[in-house]
């Protein structure tokens, strides 16, 4: 395990000393330095002439809040690691310094356990900055192929294929559109003792019926019109390789028969020849829809099923995997302000936030072009909550149901009813079901708060 990041230097802002010279006792005990500060001014003028490992930060002082100063050091220093502090808790002050960026929320009085607890939360923040080039579960010859995640289900993908990649077995990796199947299939590929020779994709979405045989078996001249030379088939360029079959529900039940004929028999026909050629590929295939469903619709043969899947794989969506948010935004960074030939943007946490909490439906590849977009539209060091496309920003807006300051059940009924409403699309019976009440009692509702149904 490699260690920890240490703890060096810490800002202590409060404006009882008592409470001051507590916790500095307390640090000094664990030979981690600290400097006080007794008012907010004091504490930016020293944020602004060095820099501190963590900022321990009270709430309520006389010359300004602490959420005003935690807001200024998101803006000046975003890298910063703040824990706030209040004698006085409430909900609405913790979800709001949250928001900010703030790591962790302590109450007064609290006792070293509950310190060290916050210093812990520092220490694997700090560490996982500096690991996180190292958070790739996969290492591939080329950088643009890396997989980036540390959350527990990708850690599950990455040992399944670490399992599988060495083997030859044929591998099924399901999906939703944007989650990376493909990138699983070459780090399957680059792992493997095929490595050495070609991986083949084909998008079974993009060509139609006729031009996929001659793509994936190649034809003799003359075989049909328009066949002026004879073509070398995918199959036969894959020829000892890995052979990637995207969205393969797609394929016609005609070439899915000949497909599995191949797999079978271990060699394949071009195109109107009758010469058999000798095949060594391993098959990997991907699919976003289930193909359970697509065999009981017949449009899918289950024998190919079987032969396909004698290793299923499964990708997480970005919304159960947002742990792993943080490390793609800095490698999408990274990566595109390179090839922008540009210095990467820092990001604020706020921002951070702002998609952490978004569902990502386009998954990691949305991710990927919301992150090029930003480098394309906006002129900044430090990226912030307003440099985020509208939608995404509108969103976060639609997912605060709750206010800062309490209101009546009977509003909070209402502004639910308008939030279901909206991501029902106005559909009455959809946001009934979501509601868990009939469509009557919802248009009722709809009435005596005058919504739009």
């Amino acid at each position: 395990m490699a260690p920890r990041e240490k703890i060096e230097h810490v800002l202590i802002v409060d404006d009882e000393s008592v409470v001051r010279k507590g916790i500095n006792r307390a640090l000094a005990n664990r030979h981690i330095q600290a400097t006080e500060a007794a008012n907010g001014k004091e504490a930016l003028n020293l944020l602004n002439t060095r820099s501190f490992d963590l900022v321990l930060l009270d709430i309520k002082m006389e010359d300004m809040s602490g959420v005003e100063i935690l807001q200024q050091i998101r803006q000046k220093k975003p890298e910063t690691n703040v824990v706030m502090i209040t004698g006085y808790p409430t909900i609405s002050t913790a979800v709001r310094c949250t928001k900010l960026g703030a790591l962790d929320y302590l109450t007064k009085p609290f006792s070293l356990d509950d310190l060290d607890a916050a210093l812990g939360k520092v220490q694997s923040q700090k560490t996982a900055k500096r690991d996180s080039s190292k958070h790739i579960g996969i290492k591939q010859d080329s950088p643009k192929h890396l997989i980036v995640g540390q959350s527990p289900p990708m850690k599950k993908v990455f040992q399944k294929i670490q399992k599988v990649a060495p083997t030859e077995s044929s591998v099924l990796i399901s999906g939703e559109s944007g989650t990376g199947k493909e990138l699983v299939a070459r780090a399957i590929h680059a792992n493997s003792n095929r490595k050495e020779m070609k991986f083949v994709a084909v998008d079974c979405s993009a060509l139609v019926e006729t031009l996929l045989e001659s793509e994936l078996f190649g034809h003799v001249k003359g075989s049909f019109t328009g066949a002026h030379q004879t073509k070398h088939g995918l199959f036969e360029l894959a020829n000892h390789g890995t052979f990637f079959f995207d969205e393969i529900a797609n394929l016609s039940l005609k070439i899915q028969a000949k497909l599995l004929r191949v797999i079978q028999e271990r060699e394949f026909m071009k195109v109107g020849d009758q010469h058999r050629i000798k095949l060594d590929v391993r098959i990997i295939a991907a699919s976003n829809t289930p193909l359970s469903e697509a065999i009981q619709n017949g449009t899918f043969r289950e024998d190919l099923f079987y032969r396909l899947s004698v290793v299923p794989l499964e990708l997480p969506p970005l919304r159960q995997r947002k742990e792993d948010i943080p490390l793609l935004i800095e490698h999408f960074l990274e990566k595109l302000s390179h090839k922008m030939k540009k210095p990467p943007p820092k990001i604020s946490p706020e921002a951070i936030g702002v998609l952490e909490q978004y569902p990502w439906p386009g998954n990691v590849r949305e991710l990927e072009h919301v992150i090029e977009r930003i480098l394309i539209l906006e002129d900044t060091d430090i990226i912030q909550e307003r440099n985020l496309p509208s939608y995404i920003i509108q969103q976060q807006g639609d997912l605060q149901i709750f206010p800062e300051d309490p209101i009546t059940l009977e509003e909070l009924e209402k502004k639910y009813i308008a939030f279901v409403l909206k991501r029902a699309e106005g559909k009455k019976i959809e946001a009934a079901r979501i509601l868990g009440i009939n469509r009557k009692t919802l248009s009722a509702k709809i009435n005596k708060y005058g919504l739009r149904g």
